[in-house]
C-alpha cells in the first residue's frame, strides 16, 4: 500500500479531537451517497420513458420506411415492391395512403389524418396488440371501416355499439373543380375499432382501406410509403443500403430510429439537462465535503509538521488529504450504488412513485444501465477530488518546524 494513501485511511478512520470532525464527515458520506442513488434512479427514470415509448413507437412504426423527399405521394410501382421484398431480410411490405381530413360524427368535428392501409399493414406493425376495442378491421360487411385514435373516438363521442351511424369523412377537392362543385369530396366510414399508443397517435390517425382513402382524396395509383417488416437478425443498414439501389433518387428510407429522430434527439437532451442540473445541485456536497477535510487537515497539523521532519516532502502530504477525499467518495458511491439498487427493487416490485390514472403504466418506469453507473460514480468522484484540492494544498503550506508559543 502505497504510504499516502496508508495514512489518509488511518486520518480518516482514527480518532478525532472532536466529535464535530466525524459527525461533518459522516454527513459528507451521507451527503454523496444520497447524491450517488437520486444521479441513478435520475437516469434510470429516464432511460424507462425512452424504452417504454420506443416500445410503444416500435409497435406503430415499421421497422422500415420508405416516403418521397418531394411533395406528399408517389406513384406505385409492383415491379418495385416485388424487389424490395426479394431482399434477403425483408419479411412483409405494406403499402399506405395518408392526408388530412375532417371527420364528423353526431354533430362533433375533428381534423385527424386519414390513412389507407393494406392487407399486410398488419403485418408489419404491431397495431393489433394496441388495439382497446372492436377489432383492427379496414372492412366491415364490405363496406370501408376506420380504426381511430382513442383520444378521436372520445373528441368524437363514438360509440362501436351503435350499428346505425357512421363518420362522416371530408377532403378538400381538387383545385380543378368548377363553380357547381362543393369545396369538399364526402364519404362514409363505419367505426371498427380504437387503438392507443400514446397521445400524439392517438390525436391524429384513423385508419381505413387502402382503396377507399385512395377514392376519397382522388389519388388512384399513388401511395405516401412502402413499409417494411423485417427479420429479427437481418442488418438494417444493409437493407436499406438495397433498397437505396432499387429505389430511384428523391426517396427518405427510414429506420425506427430516424421515423421519431427529432423526439428521440429532444428527449436525450432533456435527459442530460436534468443530469447538468442535479450536478450543479451535488456541487454544494463539495463545500460540506471542504469543510470536513480542512478541519481534519488543522486536527492533524501536528502530525504532518512530524512527517515533514521525518522526510515527507510536500507532494506526499497533498497525496494524503487528496487520497482521504477519494476515500469518502469512494464510500459515498459504494453506499449510494447499494441504495440506489434497493429502491429500484422495491420502486419495481411495489410501485414507489405511482403515476396518476390515464398512463399506460401505474408507476414510473425505470431501465438501470451499467453505463449510469459508471457516469454517476465518475460525476461523484470528480466532486470529490474538486473537494479535496483546497484542503490538500492547506496541508501542504503546513511548516516541517514546530513553533514553541
Amino acid at each position: 500500500m502505497i504510504f499516502s494513501q496508508f495514512v489518509a485511511r488511518r486520518y480518516l478512520f482514527s480518532k478525532k479531537s472532536t466529535n464535530a470532525i466525524n459527525l461533518i464527515t459522516g454527513i459528507s458520506v451521507a451527503g454523496i451517497a444520497v447524491g450517488m442513488a437520486a444521479l441513478i434512479l435520475e437516469l434510470a427514470v429516464f432511460n424507462g420513458f425512452e424504452g417504454l415509448l420506443s416500445g410503444l413507437f416500435n409497435k406503430f412504426n415499421p421497422a422500415i420506411k420508405i416516403t418521397a423527399e418531394q411533395g406528399k405521394f408517389f406513384d406505385s410501382d409492383s415491379s418495385t415492391r416485388e424487389d424490395i421484398l426479394n431482399i434477403q431480410g425483408v419479411e412483409s411490405i405494406s403499402e399506405s395512403l395518408e392526408e388530412i381530413a375532417l371527420f364528423e360524427y353526431e354533430g362533433n368535428i375533428v381534423f385527424a389524418t386519414i390513412k389507407g392501409v393494406d392487407d399486410h399493414y398488419e403485418q408489419v406493425t404491431g397495431i393489433a396488440s394496441r388495439i382497446i376495442s372492436g377489432e383492427f378491421a379496414t372492412r366491415v360487411n364490405g363496406s370501408s371501416g376506420a380504426v381511430l385514435g382513442a383520444n378521436i373516438r372520445s373528441r368524437l363521442g363514438i360509440s362501436l355499439q351503435n350499428p346505425f351511424e357512421s363518420i362522416r369523412v371530408y377532403v378538400p377537392r381538387d383545385r380543378r373543380r368548377t363553380i357547381l362543385d362543393q369545396p369538399f369530396k364526402t364519404a362514409y366510414i363505419k367505426p371498427s375499432g380504437v387503438f392507443s399508443f400514446q397521445q400524439e397517435y392517438d390525436n391524429q390517425y384513423v385508419f381505413s382501406d387502402l382503396e377507399f382513402v385512395e377514392r376519397l382524396i382522388g389519388q388512384q395509383g399513388k401511395l405516401s410509403a412502402y413499409e417494411l417488416k423485417l427479420n429479427d437478425d437481418a442488418d438494417v443498414e444493409d437493407i436499406k443500403d438495397q433498397i437505396g439501389l432499387i429505389m430511384d433518387e428523391g426517396f427518405k428510407i427510414q429506420d425506427r430510429y430516424e421515423q421519431d429522430e427529432a423526439f428521440f434527439r429532444l428527449m436525450n437532451l432533456e435527459k442530460w439537462m436534468f443530469y447538468a442540473l442535479f450536478v450543479l445541485t451535488l456541487v454544494l456536497i463539495a463545500f460540506n465535503m471542504i469543510g470536513a477535510l480542512w478541519m481534519i487537515v488543522l486536527d492533524k497539523k501536528t502530525d504532518i509538521t512530524i512527517l515533514k521532519a521525518l522526510g515527507a516532502d510536500d507532494v506526499t502530504v497533498r497525496n494524503i488529504f487528496l487520497g482521504e477525499g477519494m476515500l469518502i467518495s469512494n464510500i459515498g458511491i459504494f453506499i449510494g450504488s447499494v441504495l440506489a439498487l434497493v429502491l429500484y427493487w422495491y420502486h419495481t416490485q411495489y410501485g414507489l412513485i405511482a403515476i396518476p390514472d390515464g398512463f399506460i403504466v401505474d408507476r414510473y418506469p425505470m431501465e438501470l444501465r451499467f453505463s449510469d453507473f459508471i457516469i454517476a460514480a465518475i460525476t461523484m468522484i470528480c466532486i470529490g477530488l474538486a473537494a479535496s484540492i483546497i484542503p490538500a494544498k492547506r496541508a501542504q503550506k503546513i511548516s516541517a518546524v514546530v513553533r514553541a508559543e
